[in-house]
């Protein structure tokens, strides 16, 4: 059974598949069916390029544990990068310190 759950925003960064980086311009988030993990239902996260056709994607498939903890780590070290630029650099950037669950936390909310 398809989920229907899908998120795409516009990504800016760099990829890589094989031994080649290619620019970014969409990331996917996804729960379905695995695909190539020998798992059930999984988010699904695409990093890709639209304009450069199929090979310019990275995909990554994690249980929904793993995407919790990816999550809150993604939450801190966010935090921890707009401190540095707020009070360290002095760029002045809204600081929004939020201490993110961990995993034990958030399994219980």
């Amino acid at each position: 059974m398809c989920t229907s759950i899908v998120e795409i925003v516009g990504a800016e960064g760099m990829a890589k598949r094989g031994q080649a980086w290619f620019p970014l311009s969409t990331a996917v988030v996804a729960y379905d069916h695995a695909r190539h993990a020998p798992l059930g239902d999984v988010i699904t996260l695409d990093f890709l390029n639209t304009g450069l056709g199929p090979e310019a994607r990275a995909g990554v498939e994690l249980t929904l544990d793993s995407a919790r903890e990816l999550r809150a780590a993604l939450e801190r070290a966010i935090a921890a990068a707009e401190f540095e630029e707020a009070e360290v650099r002095g760029k002045r950037a809204p600081l929004r310190l939020t201490r993110a669950p961990s995993f034990a936390e958030s399994a219980t909310v």
